[in-house]
């Protein structure tokens, strides 16, 4: 069952000005915010954000712990982009219930806000484990949460992370960058294991210990007691590690509580369907609070491309939109290591083609996993210049050189590989926005003379920011080509 776009609403035979509710001002609801307001000027919409902040972005909050990045740098809107765009935004409002029947949403100040067509962004929740003493921790997923934990960063003498995997060691190695020992506890036998082997796990750990954060991986924790003015972190087996800080990077789950007791669907995520709706055709859900044919995902640029295809359906500019899953790359952000992973990293040589480095000393390890002549898995490890080449190639699905030793060591003798301003126009460079080499191509053209233009036009690289050096990389190349080009043109000139 669908509905009509909002655009098309009409009452008492005349077009109406259409109401969309958005609950959630995350990095989901506000991209859908400015995706559907970019598509039509005419549409009420009125977002409900439980934080008072404006929209930030939550992939750069380890910056912000490790001081590269003030709060206001990881801002996605500024608060006065909602007057400037007619937007009503009620900020550190939360939404408590929904009521189908009347379609209309229940603030928790009692208000009551009527809707046509409600999207939820509820985002996802951090996962306190059942351990002793545990809110004695900070849980790392807010600006506010980065506040607490640089506070008692400042006359901390040790700091324990618990979680090892993505976030966690993002905020170890930023709390370690501050200057501050750190040690870094996991469950698993080795760091990130949803996206790294067991080598990988390996050789990352060494070279976190080496950028000074001590790693304890197939560890425990039972209790986190207090010591003194400080803690006191209990492993099994009696160990105790002393601490300052106690950060919980223990994964996320997504919000789904609004949902369930409004009587939609609900698995591990609210359930949707291809056009992101649930089970009531008035109501969507995007971002990591829904579950798309079986998956949660919990990286931005899923997030961003399900947000373009619900603003499309809802304002009718896109009526045959549809969202059909995403290719995942995850990119680890912190100062001194280099990760990428994508696909399926952990298939052997029993299961697949492999290619594989590694020189732990150096930190580094690369890993292709090759099925029908196709990239379906990678980790890259160590600084590696084939990181942006890959990642196209796994992207698109295309059919690998021969040479697979160029492909890990680009620049060899016979290696075909190419670097970023050789990528195909057709490729997508920056997968949050779903940006392709042809529109910066094109940008340029248009007269967007650098990376900071072009930046501004596609919004490529404002998203986890991974593609920085591939959208670097191919404004160079251009700017190379014209400078040769005008070389050339001033040769031809006769004296």
């Amino acid at each position: 069952m669908s509905v009509l776009p909002l655009n098309g609403h009409r009452r008492r035979g005349r077009v109406r000005a259409p109401r969309l509710v958005v609950v959630g001002n995350g990095m989901s609801g506000s991209r859908l915010v400015t995706e559907v307001r970019a598509r039509d000027p005419e549409i009420r919409i009125t977002v409900f954000g439980a934080e008072p902040r404006p929209p930030y972005n939550r992939v750069l909050l380890s910056n912000v712990v490790a001081g590269t990045s003030r709060p206001e740098q990881v801002w996605l809107l500024g608060p006065a982009w909602y007057e400037r765009h007619d937007v009503t935004a009620r900020l550190g409002v939360a939404v408590t219930a929904i009521d189908r029947e009347t379609r209309t949403v229940i603030a928790a100040d009692g208000t009551r806000e009527p809707y046509d067509v409600l999207v939820l962004a509820l985002g996802s929740e951090p996962v306190v484990p059942p351990i002793e003493g545990a809110g004695r921790a900070v849980a790392f997923r807010t600006l506010d949460d980065c506040e607490r934990i640089l506070a008692q960063a400042r006359t901390a003498r040790h700091a324990v992370v618990i979680g090892g995997g993505l976030l966690g060691v993002e905020a170890a190695r930023g709390l370690a960058g501050r200057g501050l020992p750190v040690t870094l506890v996991h469950l698993a036998e080795h760091l990130m294991e949803r996206q790294l082997d067991a080598e990988a796990g390996l050789v990352l750990g060494r070279t976190l210990g080496r950028l000074g954060v001590a790693v304890r991986t197939g560890a425990t924790v039972t209790a986190i007691r207090a010591d003194g003015p400080g803690h006191r972190v209990e492993l099994a087996g009696g160990e105790s590690i002393p601490a300052d800080l106690v950060v919980l990077a223990c994964g996320v789950r997504p919000v789904t509580g609004l949902a369930r007791a409004a009587g939609l669907e609900v698995d591990r995520g609210i359930v949707v369907d291809d056009e992101l709706r649930t089970d009531d055709p008035a109501i969507h859900a995007i971002g990591e609070c829904c579950q798309h044919a079986g998956t949660v995902y919990g990286l931005v640029a899923p997030a961003w491309e399900q947000a373009a295809v619900v603003a499309g359906l809802i304002t009718g500019t896109d009526p045959t939109a549809r969202y059909t899953g995403s290719r995942t790359v995850t990119r680890l952000k912190a100062a001194g290591v280099e990760l990428a992973a994508m696909g399926e990293t952990r298939l052997t040589e029993d299961d697949a083609e492999v290619v594989r480095f590694s020189h732990h000393r150096d930190g580094t390890y690369r890993k292709l996993v090759i099925r029908d002549d196709r990239l379906v898995g990678a980790i890259l490890l160590g600084d590696s210049p084939a990181i942006g080449t890959l990642t196209q190639l796994y992207d698109r699905g295309a059919p690998l050189p021969r040479d697979r030793a160029g492909l890990l060591f680009p620049g060899l003798a016979g290696a075909d590989a190419a670097g970023p301003d050789r990528i195909p126009d057709s490729a997508t460079v920056c997968r949050c926005n779903n940006v392709t080499a042809g529109r910066i191509r094109a940008c340029w053209a248009a007269g967007a003379r650098d990376v900071a233009a072009v930046v501004a036009a596609t919004r490529a690289g404002t998203g986890c920011g991974s593609c920085r050096a591939d959208v670097e990389g191919i404004v160079n190349g251009l700017r190379a080509r014209d400078a040769h080009q005008r070389d050339q043109e001033r040769e031809e000139v006769p004296a």
